[in-house]
């Protein structure tokens, strides 16, 4: 008997092009203030207050600011890693130290990313962080993500569960990207909490 491949791949397209336009239209004011409000509900959360290492990400173009949060945390004095994209799509890390620290990247036709430009500490590194934030564009009412498409996080997530790593996975969204339900997969893991400009929700 044969299987088709996933049915529910058209509807995470439309789904994630439709939440990336809404993004587009947001003016560089709401991101940076939308920023500055993710930075200050993130730094609450027990999981980030009590952190040693957490593995982000440089926000780019419209996306949930993170740049506020991760220098936040280097003032806290907590170790910020940061992915570098390899060519198979998985994720090398390194450690940000300030802006000055970033390489501006293009990875083929796709859209220039900011990655740490200093020494590449390995796919593992990530399982030594107390908290995973992970990028997405929308996350459901059981916690489940809906992410780039990319897959590079999939592979970041079964890296923890084979080092039996238990890090806080948190993922910085806008309000309205906070849904009833988006299309899963048996292999998706449900996220801690997301944090939201208004606030947080935890799902475990």
């Amino acid at each position: 008997m044969s299987h088709p491949g996933p049915v529910d791949e058209p509807d995470k397209r439309t789904l994630r092009r439709d939440f990336l336009a809404a993004r587009n239209r947001l003016t560089p004011d709401d991101v940076r203030e939308a920023a500055e409000a993710l930075a200050g509900r993130a730094l609450g959360l027990p999981e980030v207050a009590g952190a040693h290492a957490v593995a982000a990400y440089v926000s780019v173009g419209a996306e949930p600011g993170t740049l506020a949060l991760l220098d936040a945390l280097r003032a806290r004095g907590v170790r910020v890693l940061l992915p570098a994209l390899l060519p198979d799509n998985d994720l090398d890390w390194g450690e940000y130290t300030g802006e000055g620290s970033l390489a501006r990247v293009r990875h083929g036709g796709r859209m220039e990313l900011f990655e740490p430009a200093g020494e590449r500490l390995g796919p593992d590194a990530v399982t030594r962080a107390d908290v995973v934030l992970l990028p997405g564009v929308a996350v459901d009412g059981r916690g489940l993500r809906l992410g780039r498409g990319g897959g590079s996080y999939d592979r970041v997530l079964a890296r923890l569960a084979a080092a039996g790593a238990r890090p806080a996975l948190l993922v910085l969204l806008y309000d309205r990207e906070v849904v009833a339900r988006v299309p899963a997969e048996p292999h998706d893991r449900p996220v801690d909490a997301v944090v939201t400009p208004s606030g947080v929700r935890r799902f475990r």
